[in-house]
């Protein structure tokens, strides 16, 4: 029973610092994540949780952060009951979010893990179901656990340079761009590559004749078989890894193709009701030098906006060039910027880069 408690202790405390890191790599997806919460629980339970929505940046990096806190709180051993507590209490809450997801089928992916591990909702719940098994180990057993690794001032410090070195992390990323990429979108990615399937769908029939079933590879000619069930046997390999890239005008004419051809520098204005409009200067300076560049490439900008704000919006900041529109959840899946740019060569993202870090034309030149 010792050894298993260490065990459980070890896994509780290297999981839920995983799982802070992971959704601090990435804020602002952590926050969509949360948003698309509170947009459910405001239908469900009432309005008041949309006052929570244009918090969700802060909360995504204060839930984060806590997560790696309490993960090094528990390794160390650190006010071990206490941090027991609010560690059940975040899994009961997180427990209650993922059941909820999954009973009712509102949330599908729970961004336990960010976008580094997709979990279903189900899995999600019992993910945090065997979180529970091993707390309850720990918490139970905590007499195996009597050596503090940190005590008084010292743990203290610890738990302090936790907390900087967790927020720290998810602030960077928040203003400028995830570390790591795990979105389709990514550098090196080819976009007209990844709107296709990798390979043709494979399918498994099972048939029924005369009170037996046998599975078939191929659909049986032999019409005595009758038709039972059907399962894609490459379900993940036969799907396009993006299936809602669509780049279109005002009129709705699809230019697609067109942003997927050549050398072309995307600035993607997701929402013009939330762009930030500081650095509009250094942006349109940098979208006519690239019009200018020896490496023939092509500014484009794209939106979510309605036609009639982006214009309004556009003259606003002084941008000129051409626009075209786009889904909105694409562009947020594209960067976690707005505005931000994107790179492009023959499709392939060879570059995305924050408003805060605006590139000169001789960079993209590099790039490409």
């Amino acid at each position: 029973m010792k050894q298993l408690t260490r065990i459980c202790w070890l896994l509780l405390g290297v999981v839920f610092i995983f799982s802070g890191l992971v959704k601090l790599n990435d804020p602002v997806g952590t926050a969509l994540k949360l948003e698309e919460y509170f947009e459910v629980f405001s239908k469900d339970f009432g309005s008041f949780f949309e006052a929570f929505i244009p918090y969700s940046r802060t909360l995504s990096i204060f839930l984060s952060s806590l997560e790696v806190v309490l993960g090094v709180a528990v390794l160390l051993r650190w006010m071990l009951r206490q941090t027991l507590w609010v560690l059940l209490a975040l899994l009961v809450f997180f427990g209650f979010l993922t059941f909820y997801s999954a009973a009712f089928n509102k949330v599908t992916d729970c961004g336990c893990f960010g976008d580094f591990i997709k979990l279903t909702p189900w899995t999600s719940f019992f993910k945090d179901l065997f979180l529970l098994v091993l707390w309850a180990v720990v918490f139970f057993n905590q007499r195996y656990l009597r050596r503090v690794f940190a005590k008084g001032t010292l743990g203290v410090m610890y738990i302090t340079l936790a907390s900087a070195v967790a927020i720290g992390i998810g602030v960077r990323a928040l203003g400028h761009l995830p570390y790591f990429d795990f979105l389709p979108y990514k550098e090196g990615n080819d976009i007209a590559k990844l709107m296709k399937p990798q390979e043709q769908a494979k399918y498994q029939y099972v048939m029924e004749r005369n009170g037996e079933t046998k599975t078939f590879t191929e659909y049986p000619t032999d019409s005595t078989w009758k038709y039972k069930s059907m399962e894609v046997l490459n379900p993940l390999t036969s799907k396009p890894v993006i299936t809602d890239f669509s780049i279109f005008d005002a009129e709705g004419k699809d230019h697609t193709q067109e942003v997927l051809t050549g050398n072309k520098l995307l600035l993607i204005v997701q929402d013009v009701a939330s762009a930030d409009r500081d650095r509009f200067k250094d942006i349109t300076q940098l979208m006519e030098d690239a019009a200018k560049s020896r490496k023939q490439i092509r500014p484009l900008i794209i939106t979510s906006s309605s036609p009639q704000d982006f214009d309004a919006f556009r003259h606003d900041v002084n941008l000129p060039g051409t626009y075209y529109f786009a889904d909105a959840t694409v562009l947020k899946s594209m960067i976690r910027s707005n505005p931000g740019f994107i790179v492009l060569q023959n499709g392939v993202v060879k570059g995305k880069f924050h408003y805060h870090d605006i590139p000169d034309a001789s960079k993209l030149e590099t790039l490409l």
